[in-house]
């Protein structure tokens, strides 16, 4: 039977209300276009009455991208520019911003402003809902692409549709780092193993396997206007393949080991016994 979106571990109960959004932004050598989402994204929640923080993470930037931070954090205070001091790569940017971030949850957010800034709050609202992941997808109705290139969907869609029949769940927009997870679910995903675009995927696959509720809503997705994509697919087969197998053992193999459910049980056995 294959899995479908979750419900709130407890809808009869009263969610707990979420108070400071977090989103973290990977950026290497965005000159050209961070000053811009920032400001878009700022203003948006702002709108919305979200409070929030921005922690953009320079990927050892080698144009003005931390200049630009730098000089624009005096403008809006809710921006946290802070470098990631370990080898670069998209997936350790991440975690340089997650280990930073201070709110009580998190969405990531792509420096080139490809997902739209609109979608932020969307994601926000399913969260205080109860959910422990909002993830967006661009394939389904009331949600799209523009300016997306052939070869890259052909490749997305082969990719999706082998993690979705693989392990068995309905939904079909994995490999977009646009998602949001509440503080508790990043702490139950560690260790996070991914140093590259592959953590893409290791984040909702784990989220999911380990038995945190998600609901699924659309989105839309445009190509970067400026500046070079960083996402290399020649260099990624391996590592993505590397993650969903890595994650499709722990499902079927690890005896619910890392399962939120059986950590609460096997805590409350132990406390009995003691």
């Amino acid at each position: 039977m294959q899995s479908r979106p979750q419900q709130p571990s407890n809808p009869e109960s009263q969610p707990v209300r979420l108070r400071v959004l977090s989103v973290v932004i990977p950026a290497m050598d965005e000159e050209d276009c961070i000053e811009s989402t920032v400001e878009h994204l700022h203003l948006e929640l702002r709108l919305k009455g979200i409070e929030h923080e921005i922690v953009v993470v320079d990927d050892h930037s080698r144009d003005g991208t931390w200049e630009k931070l730098s000089q624009l954090s005096h403008r809006i205070p809710e921006l946290r520019p802070v470098r990631n001091d370990d080898f670069p790569g998209f997936g350790r940017a991440i975690q340089t911003g997650l280990e930073a971030m201070t709110g009580d949850a998190v969405v990531i957010f792509m420096a080139d402003e490809s997902d739209d800034v609109r979608d932020v709050p969307r994601y926000w609202e399913v969260l205080q809902q109860g959910y422990d992941c909002a993830f967006g997808s661009r394939f389904i109705k009331g949600g799209g692409t523009i300016d997306y290139p052939w070869l890259k969907m052909r490749l997305n869609r082969m990719a999706n549709t082998f993690i979705r029949l693989l392990f068995g769940i309905r939904f079909n927009d994995f490999t977009n780092a646009f998602k949001a997870y509440r503080r508790e679910v990043i702490e139950g995903c560690k260790p996070i193993l991914s140093p590259h675009f592959n953590l893409t995927v290791e984040l909702p696959l784990k989220a999911i396997v380990r038995g945190y509720s998600w609901s699924v809503l659309p989105i839309t997705w445009r190509n970067r206007r400026t500046g070079v994509a960083k996402l290399k697919i020649r260099e990624m087969g391996s590592r993505y393949f590397f993650i969903v197998a890595y994650v499709w053992l722990e499902k079927y193999f690890s005896r619910g080991d890392y399962h939120r459910k059986t950590q609460v049980a096997d805590l409350s056995a132990a406390d009995v016994e003691h």
